[in-house]
């Protein structure tokens, strides 16, 4: 599958920070079965090594065992002890929940949902069949392309089933009026991961670029291209991405959300980009009322008008039909999965080999119709006091946010009031939604899975268009059921935490407090610190973007803030290739954050409840807390996948994101006995929150 594609509305990606980027992996235990102490403890100790000087490398001493004994698998190209097995587990249960439903659909409308769309797309020799043809009918569409008015209205289309081609669209809240819905157009059309890989010295990135152009030029000639023709057309459509490219923002700056928000009429954008016939665009989304737009990047589309006139329609007509086959590549024929596998998985990530279709199909059905599974899910998957314990440590968590908050020496009383406001303002999602969506109007067959999934991205495309300019719905959820993560929006000041998520080695009933303080508690902590670490704090209460600090006491975060972006920036992935600070900012604040606030709450239960006897032989339950935190992201990866990530991931390496914490953590070094300027417990420590 290509693991780098642009959903339509990705942009969401930009404002809800989530704890990590998608992955995938093996099965786990089901957190509805008991566990022993002894089961407890062998789950810790067999991942340590305990040759390893904690406070030398405490990455190592948490996960070294299990880095040596854990083979990468071949259909992946990460493998993490906790986001990859919870993942891999959930797929085989929904695999069986599908499979069922595809043999039994029964009468229920969504059973019989899920069961078409996964049947369909198992049918390989259907698909195998139909080749490239699906195509053929959207290829007819762009060879009619001859002017500029053309262009734009079938970039409307495109984008109707996520194909980003020119730019992006998408729908969000307004910055400075989170109750209310609005569209969102940002920089985009490119075929690599970031524009980095087109403007870089990086020699790697150069070999990149070039396969990339091979690449393209493979893919143009299964639709008759002669290798002359498609080597032609391939070198002019990198020509016209790489000046796309130069005009991109970086990634990092495109982290400055306030510098994302410039509000204009459909008026105003004419007027910004007057060779651009937008009255074109806007008819063909099928959503002409549309008027306020926010223009996130406008430089990117002044270049883009230019580069538009500039170009003849045969070069845009091959972009167009190139980025067009790339992003349905995961519907058609083999041959063109294949293809699309050996550049985006093998070559870009190091991928040995393609996942199997079912397990494709899995994700595309969840990627389709997910809250449908995860009704189902839940009622096999989510313990029933899961939500309650979950609660009960965001409450706690929240009062050491609160509690550290008092003794912050830089900040004022004024600007801590107001924190204070924002935090009891917080609201919280736990496991599920309370109300499921309506996927009443989505019509499937049981046959045709690139006709399938054409209507189920059109489902979510005008759903999403229909919000432009409608109120925010406060109790939307952005992720599903099942997907293992979390996230904070600063639009809508919300935390939310997927049943997905609360099970081992995050969390358990039998895990001893203190490893579920550290596992789950730290994720907690790190969506809570989201609210305030350099892009969140910009948004007040009720997620308004406006300035709610007092002047000193903003100078003084980002002195604070510069602490941790000098010392991130110090690690080395590779000789040569260092984290981003910059990018990886907001995510290491909220980690050192987190952490911190986690530990102090893991205190205030040990307060309520006494202070248990030490569960597991050797470790104290303040070593434990800090274990459980460093064992969730013991991490395996193919050094491709690393450098990609050193490019487009807002999170620091899996490595980092436990020496990094600890090392500005006084209690660790108090844990673990560190002496001063020990590695994992330097002089200098950054403190945020």
């Amino acid at each position: 599958m290509n693991h780098i594609k642009t959903r339509l509305y990705f942009v969401l990606m930009l404002i809800s920070a989530s704890f990590l980027a998608a992955d995938s992996g093996k099965p786990a235990g089901n957190q509805e079965g008991r566990l022993t102490a002894a089961e407890v403890a062998s789950k810790v100790t067999s991942a340590l090594d305990r040759s390893a000087n904690p406070c030398e490398d405490f990455y190592r001493f948490a996960c070294g065992s299990w880095l040596e004994d854990t083979e990468l698998p071949s259909d992946q190209s990460r493998w993490t002890r906790s986001f990859s097995v919870i993942r891999e587990n959930n797929r085989e249960l929904v695999r069986e929940i599908l499979e069922d439903a595809a043999t039994h659909p029964g009468k229920d409308p969504d059973r019989q949902r899920v069961g078409f769309f996964y049947r369909s797309c198992m049918d390989q020799k259907a698909v195998d069949a139909a080749g490239g043809n699906p195509l053929k009918p959207l290829f007819k569409e762009i060879d009619r392309v001859e002017d500029v008015r053309s262009l734009l209205a079938i970039a409307a289309k495109l984008h109707h089933w996520n194909i980003p081609v020119l730019f992006g669209l998408g729908v969000i809240p307004d910055f400075k009026d989170p109750d209310t819905n609005i569209a969102i157009f940002v920089q985009g059309g490119l075929g690599m991961p970031d524009r980095d890989y087109y403007v870089s010295e990086d020699e790697d990135k150069k070999d990149l670029m070039r396969e990339y152009e091979k690449h393209v030029a493979l893919i143009l000639t299964f639709f008759g291209e002669n290798d002359k023709t498609a080597k032609r057309h391939a070198s002019q459509i990198l020509a016209f991405e790489t000046a796309l490219a130069k005009v991109s923002r970086p990634r990092a700056e495109m982290r400055q959300l306030d510098k994302l928000y410039n509000k204009i009429d459909l008026a105003g954008l004419k007027e910004l980009t007057p060779g651009l016939p937008w009255d074109a665009y806007i008819t063909a989304t099928g959503y002409p009322g549309i008027v306020d737009i926010n223009v996130a990047t406008p430089e990117f589309f002044e270049t883009l008008e230019e580069l538009v006139a500039e170009t003849d329609m045969e070069t845009l007509q091959a972009y167009l039909r190139w980025h067009t086959t790339n992003g349905f590549s995961d519907l058609l024929s083999s041959e063109f999965v294949e293809a699309s596998f050996q550049f985006y998985g093998a070559r870009l990530l190091g991928q040995e080999e393609l996942q199997p279709r079912w397990k494709r199909c899995v994700s595309a059905t969840e990627n389709a119709i997910g809250e449908v599974i995860g009704k189902v899910y839940i009622q096999r998957r989510f313990a029933g006091r899961s939500k309650d314990v979950a609660l009960e440590m965001i409450n706690d968590i929240e009062a050491a946010f609160e509690g550290g908050l008092q003794n912050l020496a830089w900040m004022d009383d004024l600007t801590r009031k107001r924190a204070l406001e924002k935090k009891a303002a917080v609201s919280k999602k736990i496991g599920y939604p309370d109300e499921w969506r309506d996927y009443s109007k989505m019509k499937l067959s049981k046959k045709g899975y690139f006709g399938n999934a054409l209507t189920a991205m059109e489902f979510e495309s005008h759903r999403q268009m229909k919000k432009i300019g409608n109120a925010v719905d406060p109790d939307e959820w952005l992720m599903t059921p099942q997907m293992v993560n979390a996230y904070y929006h600063p639009l809508l000041n919300e935390i939310a935490f997927p049943a997905g998520i609360l099970q081992p080695p995050f969390f358990h009933r039998d895990f001893p407090a203190a490893m579920n303080y550290g596992g789950i508690g730290g994720v907690i902590g790190h969506e809570l610190t989201h609210g305030f670490d350099d892009q969140g704090r910009k948004f007040d209460p009720s997620g308004q973007l406006r300035e709610w600090w007092e002047p000193e006491a903003s100078e003084k975060f980002q002195a604070q803030a510069q602490c941790v972006d000098d010392y991130y920036s110090r690690f080395e992935v590779e000789p040569g290739i260092n984290v981003n600070g910059q990018l990886t900012l907001g995510e290491n604040i909220a980690d050192i954050g987190g952490l911190k606030e986690a530990y102090e709450a893991y205190k205030l239960w040990e307060k309520r409840n006494g202070q248990p006897e030490p569960s597991i032989k050797g470790l104290t339950n303040e070593q434990l807390f800090f274990v459980s935190w460093g064992q969730v992201w013991c991490t395996v990866a193919t050094p491709e996948r690393r450098r990609m990530l050193v490019t487009t991931d807002t999170h620091s390496p899996p490595q980092f994101r436990v020496i990094g914490p600890v090392s500005h953590n006084p209690a660790f070094a108090k844990a673990f006995a560190c002496e001063p300027e020990t590695p994992m417990n330097p002089l200098n420590q950054c403190v945020v929150w």
